[in-house]
């Protein structure tokens, strides 16, 4: 579980990164890669957006009880 809640998380990564330089007018970074390929792409990034939101709580060590930072 932990390795794929990485995968999910730097999945994540690459599409924020991608939709903030589509927001700065840069383009779609992940479209240069082509049309199959790209549609593989986001079709991972939005099933790691369901995976995270629906078992982050129990996978993030920020959210869990145990160890969350003090404040």
């Amino acid at each position: 579980m932990k390795a794929i809640h990485g995968i999910a998380f730097v999945l994540l990564v690459i599409g924020g990164l991608n939709w903030f330089l589509v927001g700065i007018g840069v383009g779609d970074v992940v479209a240069y890669l082509g049309s199959t390929l790209a549609t593989i792409v986001y079709i991972l990034v939005g099933l790691s957006a369901f995976w995270l939101a629906f078992t982050h709580k129990g996978s993030c060590k920020f959210c869990e009880k145990s160890s969350a930072p003090a404040m």
